[in-house]
């Protein structure tokens, strides 16, 4: 023990005890801090065990202050020490010390926000105690001084203060009398400073003090003088308020109306300021127009300082036009500012006295003439309104109509609509007017321009069509009509060039109106003409492919799977519907759609062509237009439809006419024969194959009719259309000579024929996307015509791919080759038999050719499946046409016969199904049931020949000469051809 003690006192370090001695009472027993409190309430205890163990503390402990803790413990420790039991100790201890510590803080913590309380409950009554004492001293020693001096000095402070009064009157009378004989030069530099109050002020109180003064002679004449010099002032105040009507200060504002109001003549000003306005209207026009007029002629004749407006503004010129609109109407937006911004000043002020309590108790007839006073203010200036801005369209009216905007630029008349637009947006927030003035105004223009626009852009599209080569214009395969600049306007939630027909929509982005926006600076006119964005679009492939990889992999084998790129073996698309696969494609799967859809390994990119996408651009310059103005929605909408209907009519007179009946020409450097006629005409309008729906044909009528001036085409036409009429036509376009058709190794121009009929399945494809669009600008008593054309139009592009590929199809396979050789067969045999015949296998290298060449040309270009399975469909219902044909042909035919006509027909199916994806068959059972007809009996065939009127009149007058001929009777021969023959009357 002793050893301890000494060990500690060599170290400079006292006793518990001893350090609690030199502490303060508060210090012995230390709050512990913030962290240690914090630490103490983290810690998870157990309230039971946390007693147990405060209760386990020894009672010597709460004995008295004076215990020496240290000393105690000391003493306790045994003779031998041992270090575990040491720690164990000291480690019990310690929990009872945090037990403590923590009941401490608890109660700490318990009771703090009574004591701080209470601690801020004696320091408040401390501060009272002191001021009161503060107060007490001064009243005490102010009375002593007090008493001292008010009894004594009183009377003489009376006496002095009546003698002060009286020179103080008099003193006041003489001052009076020098200002007023000092008025004149005051007044004056308050009227040079703009203090018309002070001045009217100044010049009322100057009145009134010479009334009471007028016994005096010096200020005799001083009345008069004052009457003039309030005159002045007025003429003075009318001027500065003709000055609000271009620039509206409202501290300048402000003390004109308090002047009005010092004269009584607040209604005189309301009645002046509307004249003001009206006259700061047309001088502003006039001094802009004239500007520029005079500008422009280079000289400084004085004539059209003389004109009137309305001559003067036929003076524009059309280079000057746009810049001299915009200044107009942003000379015309400061008027309407500055009287949108008095309207405001008022009704703040009109508030303001409402809200005020009147200080000088005055009476309430007072307070009804302000009342008066206010409501004719207000009216006059919700009158004005209308008033002003019927001033403004009459004056922009007379700009528009000065000038003939039909030979105008595009992007120029653009402009023109968009200010237009933006001042009629001025006009509905500025007096919710639909602005008929110069909507009326701006249509006639639109009108004017848009049919002149329209003739040069059908005459334009007739010539690019006239020069298209028709090859493909590579695209990306995300191409979207949105990455053009002529459709940015439908991103856009608000356009700066909305018509103000439309309602707002209710977002954030549109709240503040154009008043409030440009209310401190700006101009809503200050238009982006020279600010034009030059954006560039993305939209064309390099070298028509999406990437390098791509390019190189198209010229390689075709039937190597390996050379496939895998996003395309991963996220093939369906060119019919669109569609990605969720799962990606298989191998299989792939190659199969390989040898069906010939896509090459092409990225999908849209088959367009440069007039396609011309057609597309011109299309959204036309919606923008819309847009606009949508008081012209329906014609131009109109002439949209135009667009669609020339390109149809275009492609259908280039690649889809009939001209079987033509003798074709060989191609330049192709080979003799190569392009041959093997198809009857009459098989193209079977209806059997339908190549040619009835709405097809009444679109392609009705656009011939209405839009195609056939005389100028040296077309036949029995009808004449007058001159008029015919300046709203478009002569008929003419394929381009560099276009070939008429060469077999290129499949007779089906690389042209898919890259145009497929531009214009594409292009209804845009149009039915911009459908809703124009359904929301087209009026409601005009939609009907919105749904005709997309019902009898639109929908029919897709099925110009019959006519167009049937041509193909025809000339493709050489059927009057195989009619010949099916008519050297021999059908009368005795015995069945297990060969096929020559002409199926030279039918099926005909396809083999027919495909070959499909995989050639679709290294030119993509050819989509729906156009492979046109295709295919084309030639297989051609082929099992010519067998029935030829089957017809036969003269004789045994049993064993007919066998072998179902043996070489399934040969044919069998190999035909390798070459092609395509199923069912077309017409398989258009071959199939003609040659089971061939064991009918003689009642069946009557029933038969009813049933089955796809077939023509010799096919089945064959199968009852050669089937039935010796089973039968001359007489049941003669009743079964007058059937048939009762059946095919109606068709001639």
């Amino acid at each position: 023990m002793q050893k301890i003690k000494s060990l500690m006192a060599r170290q400079g370090l006292k006793s518990p005890q001893e350090s609690m001695v030199d502490m303060s009472p508060v210090e012995n027993f230390r709050t512990p801090s913030k962290e240690e409190l914090r630490e103490l309430r983290e810690q998870p205890t157990d309230p039971l065990a946390e007693q147990e163990i405060i209760e386990s503390i020894e009672e010597i402990y709460f004995s008295s202050d004076s215990f020496d803790m240290v000393q105690y413990e000391l003493e306790k420790l045994p003779p031998d020490l041992n270090l575990q039991e040491l720690e164990e100790y000291r480690d019990k201890l310690k929990r009872q010390q945090a037990a403590v510590s923590k009941r401490v803080a608890d109660l700490i913590l318990e009771k703090q926000p009574s004591y701080v309380k209470e601690l801020e409950r004696v320091t408040s009554l401390q501060t009272n105690l002191q001021l009161a004492a503060v107060i007490c001293t001064n009243a005490r020693r102010q009375l002593h001084s007090a008493k001292e001096g008010f009894t004594e000095a009183s009377l003489g402070l009376l006496a002095n203060q009546r003698r002060r009064q009286l020179l103080t009157g008099l003193l006041k009378s003489l001052r009076t009398i020098k200002t007023l004989q000092r008025t004149d030069v005051r007044l004056s530099e308050m009227l040079e400073e703009e203090d018309y109050p002070g001045a009217i002020q100044l010049c009322l109180e100057c009145q009134k003090a010479a009334s009471t003064f007028k016994h005096y002679n010096c200020i005799s004449e001083l009345n008069s003088k004052l009457q003039d010099t309030l005159e002045q002032i007025e003429e003075q105040l009318d001027v500065a308020l003709s000055k609000t009507c271009k620039h509206f200060d409202v501290s300048h504002y402000t003390k004109v109306q308090l002047a009005y109001k010092l004269l009584g003549k607040t209604q005189t000003a309301m009645d002046q300021l509307h004249m003001h306005f009206t006259q700061a209207i047309h001088n502003t026009v006039f001094q802009v127009v004239l500007g520029y007029v005079e500008l422009c002629a280079g000289n400084a004749d004085t004539k059209f300082q003389k004109m009137q407006y309305k001559d003067l503004c036929t003076h524009i010129t059309p280079d000057s036009y746009i810049p001299c609109l915009t200044d107009l109407c942003k000379a015309l937006w400061e008027v309407m500012l500055s009287y949108y911004l008095t309207m405001q000043w008022h009704d703040e002020h009109y508030k303001e006295e409402v809200t005020a309590p009147t200080a000088d108790g005055s009476s309430e007839e007072g307070s009804d003439e302000s009342t008066v006073g206010r409501s004719y203010v207000k009216k006059k200036l919700e009158h004005g309104l209308t008033r002003i801005w019927q001033d403004v369209q009459l004056k922009v009216k007379a700009y528009l109509l000065g000038t003939d905007m039909s030979n105008f630029k595009y992007d120029d008349f653009i402009v023109v609509l968009d200010v237009i637009s933006r001042l009629m947006q001025v006009g509905e927030e500025f007096c919710s007017s639909k602005s008929e003035v110069l909507q009326e105004s701006i249509k006639r223009q639109s009108v004017n321009y848009f049919k002149n626009h329209h003739r040069t852009r059908l005459e334009e599209l007739r010539m690019f069509l006239e020069n298209e080569t028709w090859e493909l214009c590579p695209v990306k395969s995300n191409f979207s009509i949105a990455q053009l600049h002529e459709f940015k306007f439908m991103g856009q939630c608000r356009s700066p060039s909305v018509s103000p027909s439309r309602e707002p929509e209710s977002t954030e982005l549109v709240e503040l109106s154009l008043f409030e926006q440009y209310l401190q600076n700006g101009n809503p006119f200050e238009m982006q003409i020279d600010n034009k964005e030059e954006e560039t679009e993305d939209v064309l492939a390099s070298n028509g492919y999406e990437s390098d990889e791509l390019e190189k992999s198209v010229y390689q084998d075709y039937d190597s799977d390996s050379d496939v790129p895998e996003e395309l073996k991963q996220d093939y698309v369906d060119e019919q519907t669109g569609d990605v696969p969720v799962k990606s494609v298989s191998r299989e799967t792939l190659r199969s759609r390989k040898r069906s859809d010939y896509n090459l390994n092409r990225a999908n990119a849209p088959i367009l062509t440069n007039t396609t996408l011309n057609v597309i651009r011109l299309v959204g310059k036309y919606m923008q237009m819309m847009n606009i103005l949508k008081p012209i929605a329906f014609d131009v909408i109109h002439c949209v439809s135009q667009l669609f209907d020339y390109y149809l009519y275009a492609v259908y007179t280039f690649f889809g006419r009939n001209d079987m009946h033509m003798p074709s020409q060989p191609s330049q450097g192709s080979q003799p024969g190569v392009s041959r006629q093997t198809v009857p005409v009459y098989w193209y309008e079977s209806s059997g194959l339908g190549l040619i729906s009835s709405r097809l044909r009444t679109t392609l009528s009705r656009i011939q009719e209405g839009l195609i001036d056939v005389e100028a085409g040296g077309e036949s036409s029995s009808s004449h259309a007058t001159p008029e009429e015919r300046k709203e036509k478009v002569p008929s376009p003419h394929l381009t000579q560099l276009v070939i058709l008429t060469a077999s190794d290129t499949l007779y121009g089906l690389a042209e024929r898919v890259v145009a009929t497929e531009s214009l399945v594409f292009l209804a494809e845009q149009f039915e996307f911009l459908q809703t669009h124009l359904d929301t600008m087209m009026p409601s008593a005009k939609k009907p015509f919105l749904q005709q054309f997309y019902s009898q139009t639109v929908s029919t592009a897709s099925e110009l791919r019959k006519p167009i590929y049937w041509i193909v199809a025809a000339k493709a396979i050489d059927y009057e080759q195989m009619l010949l050789l099916m008519a050297g067969v021999k059908w009368d045999i005795k015995e069945i038999m297990s060969q096929h015949n020559v002409y199926v296998d030279i039918l099926l290298k005909e396809f083999e050719m027919f495909n070959q060449r499909l995989g050639d040309v679709s290294k030119i270009v993509r050819i989509p499946l729906p156009v492979s399975n046109v295709l295919w469909e084309h030639c297989i219902r051609l082929a099992n046409r010519t067998l029935v044909e030829g089957y017809a042909n036969v003269k004789k035919c045994s049993n064993e016969g007919r066998a072998l006509m179902q043996l070489d027909f399934q040969q044919f199916l069998m190999k035909l199904e390798k070459l092609t994806d395509l199923r069912p068959i077309p017409d398989k059972e258009f071959v199939e049931t003609y040659i089971k007809a061939y064991y009918l009996t003689e009642n069946d065939m009557e029933q038969f020949i009813k049933n089955h009127r796809e077939y023509s009149m010799k096919q089945l007058t064959n199968l009852v000469n050669v089937c039935l001929g010796s089973h039968i009777n001359k007489k049941a021969r003669q009743k079964l051809l007058a059937a048939i023959d009762d059946i095919d009357r109606p068709k001639r």
